[in-house]
């Protein structure tokens, strides 16, 4: 079979940036990455990239993780995600009955591995009810022995796990067993003071879901979980579509992080991402309205957003260098998920590889 040669400008590949690379393809497949030559490319790129990561996918292609927390639901939503250059998600359960968590775990287990579905995040129902944003109040409750098995059920076949909670509703203990069985514990939709947030920190807790989105907003004498969040080391997920954090704030944040803090991009992604403009969670429904995913009462209900658009934002709207906005997307997440970074390399399925040009906009690989 003929090879095909791709000529980017820039390489993404290990964590690193590669200036003017070739990439060659044969039987679906990639053989080499070397420096440009002189043949004729078929291909012209601006960038190529390993595929994104996403560590807070709530649904894809129409379908809500909660609402068909199934194998088959949950490879839809890889797929959507896929197609938009996100090879690797978290498919994320939200607030619901316990059974729906159980689902999306036992769905998961039978998933794992094989269709870009790097484990599970749940999210909630252990929120603080002030700050529950459009999770459903009835199905709130403090962190129980139920969830605290779920995650060490999932742990003990090596599943990776991120699990958002509130920490002032998370029992010292229960906390514990949940650091103690390997999950990356998240502090999130919370009312947290900075005393209280850097307590849960000091227990265990490594990471902050969706930075300055459902959690006290800073105040001069109280900097609350934010104000913590920024200034500790800890893992910060952020939402870069200006609707739910402005790039203002965006750009305050991520340069007051201390050296060497992960700092990266998520995409609160529903349904409406690759799929229709509306769906339903908890029997009421969501819609898109001017880029904006609204509920019934004009709130926001996650994000119309997906990664490659959060890359284009970072360099775009927050100014951020090339090369640091693709770890946000990239090696960032896979860290904090403890995951080595993604390299472009022999064998790797070319259909792996995302292509994009000036625009970040995705170019189609040849036929």
């Amino acid at each position: 079979m003929a090879e095909t040669l791709i000529a980017a400008r820039h390489v993404w590949s290990g964590g690193a940036l590669l200036a003017d690379r070739e990439i060659t393809l044969r039987d679906g497949r990639v053989t080499a990455l070397a420096p440009r030559g002189t043949a004729v490319a078929d291909v012209e790129a601006f960038l190529a990239s390993v595929p994104f990561t996403d560590l807070q996918v709530n649904g894809g292609g129409g379908v809500m993780v909660n609402s068909d927390p199934s194998p088959a639901g949950l490879r839809a939503v890889a797929a959507a995600h896929r197609r938009l250059g996100t090879g690797d998600i978290l498919p994320t359960v939200i607030t619901d009955r316990p059974e729906v968590a159980e689902a999306a775990a036992a769905a998961v287990l039978a998933g794992w591995g094989e269709t870009g579905i790097l484990g599970l995040h749940i999210e909630g129902p252990h929120l603080a009810p002030a700050r529950r944003g459009t999770h459903e109040a009835a199905f709130l409750r403090p962190l129980d022995r139920r969830s605290v098995e779920l995650v060490e059920r999932l742990r003990g076949a090596g599943v990776p796990v991120m699990i958002t909670l509130a920490p002032e509703r998370a029992d010292p203990g229960l906390l514990r067993a949940l650091v103690a069985c390997g999950a990356v514990v998240s502090a999130g939709h919370s009312s947290a003071t900075a005393e209280e947030a850097r307590a849960a920190f000091a227990r265990g807790v490594g990471c902050v879901t969706h930075l300055f989105n459902a959690m006290d907003p800073m105040g001069s004498r109280a900097p609350g979980l934010l104000g913590a969040a920024i200034l500790e080391p800890v893992a910060c997920g952020l939402i870069c579509d200006g609707i739910h954090v402005s790039w203002d704030m965006l750009r305050l944040a991520l340069a007051a992080r201390p050296p060497g803090a992960r700092s990266f991009a998520v995409s609160d992604a529903m349904a409406t991402v690759g799929g229709p403009d509306s769906f339903m969670l908890y029997g009421r429904r969501i819609a898109l309205a001017e880029g904006r995913l609204i509920n019934a009462e004009g709130a926001l209900a996650g994000a119309h957003l997906d990664l490659r658009g959060s890359l284009a934002n970072l360099c775009r709207h927050v100014g951020l260098p090339l090369g640091e906005a693709l770890a946000m997307v990239t090696d960032m997440p896979r860290a904090v998920m403890g995951l080595a970074p993604r390299r472009i390399a022999p064998g790797m399925e070319a259909g792996d590889l995302v292509l994009l040009d000036r625009d970040f906009a995705l170019m189609p690989l040849p036929a």
